[in-house]
Parts: C-alpha cells; sequence; structure tokens
C-alpha cells in the first residue's frame, strides 16, 4: 500500500508538470500554469470591474477639473487601467530574487521563471501605456494637457511624475525584446538598470499608499540586491582554464569545502579584466559531491563578452608559466533547485542542444558520485544535438563515463546527432581522440586570499528580511512623528505637507533600513569568510586508453548520427520497449524549437492518464524544461 500510494502521488505530480500547450508563441505550458495565469486574469478583470463599477455609481461632476460627464467617465477608465499596471508590477519583482528565491520553493529555478518576469513585464507596460495615452487624451480633447502635464502640485496625482516612469518603462521594455537582447546585450544590460529611475518617479506619481503595494516586492529585491553585492565584493581567482576547438573555455574555480549545492545550479560571473558591470550566469557542471574544493563552467563564445573571455584564456596561454598572472573573478551564487527532482524516476532520457549539455554534466557527475545506487534512476539516454563535430568537447567532463558507461550507479546510454555535417565512418572512438586538443592553463590564485563561499542559509535571510521590515517599520514611524508632527493639529499638519515631502520620507526610511542589514549582512560575511585558498591538488587529465576490448564493446553502444536532426518520436517509442510501467523523467535544454519538439512528443507518448485496472504496462513521461541562459 505504501508503495502504491508514493507512485499514485508521483504520477499526480507529473500529471500536473507535464506539457499540456506547446505552442511557438506561448511556448511550453503546464496545467498548473495554465491554472494561475487564468486565475491571475480573474483576479484583474474582477478588480477592474468592481473598482470602475463603484466609480461610476459615486461619479459627480468636478467643475475643478472642468471635464464633461464622458470625459470624467473615461478619465476614471484610464486610472483604473493605472491600477492593472500596478498590480502586475506589485509580482514584477518576485520571479527575478536570486538569494531570496521564493520560485525556489516551488521547485522552480530562478532560469525559468525569469519568463514570468516577461510576461507580467509586458502586461504592465500593456495596461500602463493605456492608462497614459488615454490620461492624456482626455486632457487633450479637455484643452488642458499643457497645464495638467507639466504641473508638479503638492499634492494629488503628479502626472509629470507618471509620464517620466511610462516613457522609461517602454525604454526598458523596447530595449529588452528578443531582437535587441540577442543582437545587442549591452543595451538591454545597461537600460534594465533605469528601474530605480521607474520606481522612484512611480512613488511619486502614485503616492505612499499605492506605493506600499509594490512595496513588498521591491523591499525583496533591493535586500536580495544588497545581499548579492555583498557575497560578490571579496572577488577569487581562476584556478586553472581549458580551452576546447569549439572555442568554449572551461573555467576552475576555489569553493569552501562546505558549500555544497544541487545539480544544475547556476552562478552569476563577472571578470573585471573583462568589464566592471557585466554579470553573466552559467550553469555548474561539477558536482560538490565529487568536487570539495573546487567548481567548474562551461562557457561557450557565442558575444562580446565570452569571445573577450576566450581570447584572454588564450593570451594567458600563449606567455611562459612564469609571466602568467592570476585573473580575478567575482562570484554570485551558486543559485539551485531546492531538492533533487530527478531522483523520483526510474530511468531519465536528457536531452541537450549545444551549450545546453552543461546543466546535464552536473547530473551525471552528481549520480556517478553517489554512494546510494536505490536512490537513483538506474539507467540514463543523453541525446545530445550538435551542429559541429567539434562541439563534442563539450563532453570532455564526463568523458569517463562515456568510457565506462555502465557503472555501479547508472547505465548512461549516448546519441549524438551532428546536423550540419557528414562523415563516414566516424564513430565515438573517433570523437573521443579529439580531446588531445585540449588545451589547460595553470593560474596562480595570489590575486585572491578568497574561495567561492555562496550565499547565506534560508534562516539567515530569513531573519536579515524580518529585521530589515522592523527597522523600516522604525524609520517611518519615527519620520513621521518628527518631521510631520502629529498631536492637535496633526490633519492640518498633514494637509499642507507637500506629498512628495512624504515620499522622501519614505525613500529615505527605506534606504536606512537597507543600510543598517547591510552592515549587518557585512559582519555575518566576514566572519564566515575564510581568508586564504587551501592548495587544490591539480587534476591530471590522462589520455583515454581506447585499445582494450571491454571499452571497445563500451564505446560500440554509443550512437553517432551526422547529417540529421533528432526523430524524438522514435527515440521516446524506444523505452516502449526497454521500460514497463516506469516512470520516465525527460529533460530538455536547448533551443526553444528543440524544446516544443520534445515538449510534442512527451505529450504525445506518455500514458500517464491511462490507468488501467491492473499495473501499468506503458511508460510514464515527465517533462521538464531548463534553461542555461537568460
Amino acid at each position: 500500500m505504501i508503495i502504491f500510494s508514493c507512485r499514485s502521488s508521483r504520477t499526480s505530480s507529473i500529471i500536473i508538470s507535464s506539457p499540456l500547450v506547446v505552442n511557438s508563441f506561448l511556448g511550453i505550458l503546464s496545467s498548473i500554469e495554465i491554472l494561475v495565469i487564468l486565475l491571475f486574469i480573474l483576479f484583474l478583470a474582477w478588480t477592474y470591474y468592481a473598482r470602475i463599477s463603484n466609480d461610476f455609481k459615486k461619479l459627480l461632476p468636478d467643475k475643478s477639473l472642468k471635464l464633461n460627464l464622458w470625459q470624467l467617465k473615461y478619465l476614471r477608465i484610464a486610472t483604473r487601467f493605472g491600477l492593472l499596471a500596478e498590480a502586475c508590477l506589485a509580482l514584477l519583482l518576485l520571479p527575478v530574487l536570486r538569494g531570496l528565491a521564493l520560485f525556489r520553493i516551488l521547485g522552480i529555478q530562478f532560469e525559468a521563471s525569469v519568463r514570468y518576469h516577461t510576461w507580467l513585464g509586458t502586461a504592465m507596460i500593456f495596461f500602463a501605456a493605456i492608462h497614459g495615452a488615454s490620461t492624456c487624451f482626455v486632457w487633450g480633447v479637455s484643452h488642458h494637457i499643457q497645464k495638467e502635464i507639466w504641473k508638479w502640485q503638492s499634492t494629488g496625482r503628479i502626472y509629470l511624475a507618471g509620464a517620466i516612469t511610462l516613457v522609461t518603462g517602454l525604454v526598458i521594455y523596447v530595449t529588452s525584446l528578443p531582437q535587441i537582447r540577442r543582437m545587442k546585450f549591452e543595451i538591454f544590460y545597461y537600460t534594465h538598470h533605469l528601474y530605480t529611475i521607474f520606481l522612484v518617479f512611480f512613488l511619486f506619481h502614485g503616492g505612499d499608499r499605492h506605493f506600499y503595494t509594490v512595496f513588498g516586492g521591491l523591499f525583496l529585491f533591493s535586500l536580495d540586491k544588497l545581499l548579492r553585492v555583498i557575497q560578490s565584493s571579496p572577488r577569487t581567482c581562476m584556478v586553472s582554464a581549458r580551452t576546447f576547438p569549439s572555442k568554449a573555455v572551461e573555467i576552475i574555480l576555489p569553493k569552501d569545502p562546505w558549500l555544497k549545492y544541487m545539480p544544475t545550479s547556476v552562478i552569476f560571473m563577472k571578470i573585471p579584466a573583462i568589464s566592471h558591470l557585466q554579470w553573466h550566469s552559467f550553469s555548474i557542471i561539477s558536482s560538490s559531491r565529487a568536487e570539495n574544493q573546487t567548481m567548474s563552467v562551461i562557457i561557450k563564445s557565442e558575444g562580446w563578452w565570452t569571445n573577450s573571455l576566450y581570447d584572454l584564456i588564450q593570451a594567458e596561454i600563449e606567455k611562459g608559466a612564469d609571466k602568467r598572472k592570476g585573473i580575478p573573478v567575482a562570484i554570485e551564487g551558486p543559485y539551485g533547485p531546492a531538492s533533487l527532482d530527478f531522483l523520483k524516476y526510474d530511468s531519465l532520457l536528457l536531452v541537450a542542444g549545444g551549450s545546453g549539455i552543461t546543466p546535464f554534466l552536473s547530473i551525471l557527475e552528481e549520480l556517478n558520485s553517489s554512494s546510494s545506487k536505490s536512490r537513483y534512476p538506474s539507467r540514463i539516454h543523453l541525446v545530445y544535438v550538435i551542429k559541429k563535430a567539434q562541439d563534442f568537447c563539450l563532453l570532455h567532463p564526463i568523458s569517463h563515463l562515456l568510457v565506462n558507461h555502465s557503472t555501479e550507479n547508472c547505465h548512461l546510454n549516448l546519441k549524438l546527432f551532428v546536423t550540419q555535417e557528414t562523415q563516414a565512418g566516424v564513430g565515438i572512438k573517433e570523437l573521443l581522440n579529439e580531446f588531445s586538443k585540449v588545451r589547460t592553463l595553470q593560474l596562480d590564485t595570489v590575486c585572491a586570499n578568497y574561495a567561492v563561499h555562496g550565499p547565506e542559509s534560508p534562516s539567515c535571510m530569513a531573519a536579515i528580511v524580518g529585521m530589515s521590515s522592523i527597522i523600516f517599520l522604525i524609520f517611518l514611524i519615527c519620520f513621521n512623528h518628527v518631521i510631520i508632527p502629529s498631536g492637535k493639529h496633526s490633519n492640518s499638519s498633514k494637509q499642507k505637507a507637500p506629498s512628495w515631502i512624504v515620499d522622501l520620507l519614505l525613500i529615505a526610511a527605506f534606504v536606512l533600513a537597507l543600510a543598517c542589514n547591510g552592515l549587518v549582512a557585512i559582519l555575518l560575511r566576514w566572519r564566515r569568510l575564510k581568508k586564504g585558498i587551501q592548495p587544490i591538488s591539480e587534476k591530471d587529465m590522462k589520455p583515454l586508453d581506447l585499445s582494450s576490448a571491454e571499452i571497445r564493446n563500451a564505446l560500440e553502444e554509443h550512437e553517432v548520427h551526422f547529417g540529421g536532426r533528432p526523430n524524438f518520436e522514435d527515440i521516446f517509442g524506444m523505452f516502449q520497449e526497454e521500460t514497463c510501467g516506469s516512470n520516465i523523467g525527460v529533460l530538455v535544454c536547448g533551443p526553444e524549437s528543440m524544446k516544443e519538439s520534445v515538449a510534442a512528443a512527451c505529450r504525445k507518448e506518455s500514458n500517464c492518464f491511462k490507468f488501467g485496472g491492473g499495473k501499468r504496462t506503458e511508460p510514464c513521461f515527465a517533462f521538464h524544461s531548463l534553461n542555461f541562459t537568460l
């Protein structure tokens, strides 16, 4: 009964997370995502209807506004669209929290939750544009636009601040469109930092009462940002690096032996030698279970920053060993899932495209280093799609698993697809020989005294958030009683005080609360840091011995296909023969088109919904999408 209950609950969670909608425009949506989206839309519709109907019931002509009845109604409609934008803004920053990530509790990683941030931002700009355009239309029709738009009155709405907020939001939104973000990442990156101007002028426009609606998300985001700055301040250095023929680089960083992280975790990296401002996220390819002193990432050259990194490493390799210098690096993270979801499946199907292999390298390393065989999937099939054969070198960190594909913990089978090349008679053995072209660089770590220690513990972060909230309330109450006196004439005093004074007091209390907790976080961080990087034993990457008959037989089980893409329906059908009623986790990481193809095949072939009278004899495929870039 216990086994049946576990199987039923596991199947229920699989059904909830399985792709229900696969569309090139909407992407891949699960049933739970569709439900949450519909509930949020229903909430917005109900809020808008309730507010606008109440406004129309109490609507009376206002001589001070000099608007007739239809203009006044339209102004109310425009105002309530601003309320919808405010509701989206209240949730906008929650998906992009890193250290204080609320979505990780639900098993949603930071890279995946970014799309929720995109959806909320799009909805916010849409409602804000209607709000701003409709308001300007009303003032234009009534011939008051010049008077109202430039007026910075003491009380009430400040329309000039609203105009600045809308223009800033539009600039941020336009420069974050995929066409600009992918081609001109620097423009996207720097204009996104205009959010400070956006939020400050939103406060001046809406006032403190409306600002409290979005205060929760803003407060958590600011605190998260502050903690990340403190964490990344003690820089570390690269221990070593490797360059691959495909213009990819593997970076090895020192870490504290006590730092543990989950597979598929990511770090954010800044290299001052390239840019003092830009941070980029990369998937960790190593396992903290197997590597106590180091952590590794693989970075493929695809843009200005990554090409600059590759050139920097190549320049250091060309130097003599006595002339090489350390390369300082600032690190945020690692940030990873709260649990190991892939452990709950009997078998795994990993589908990767190009650089999308990086999250799976950490999973394979974790499985290989585990001492508990019963907890982990018994069979793993890796489908790797690359453009050119030289990209196969990205599998260099797991070359020992390819040679010994059937280990004590798992059975690994590789299906390699090279889409843009055709070579006859080339197999895994010939491709493994290309690993000899990998070049290794040993670097000096004297440029930094600290290893990567990771973020604070969840309990510590919760305590900091609670203390920050209390300090903010104390400062806010003190400011309101000292600068805006209360007492017998409190009401008249507050009426005479300009609204922007109250807004400035709110900002001051906010900044002081962050500053106080920043000092506390700095003290906690420096007490935790251990000065000095422990000596790290260098691992000699010995050439693979492929001469034995046992290894040759093992390599023959791997498949190499040139000049074509994988047929995922055939690959899924293969599991019909190899498994019998088991739960199979399907993890995919790569281009969106590949994710959609895998999701469609998973939805078609999966039999999670088919419950017969007895034991299920067909496999149940559970789809999970991973992201390796933002």
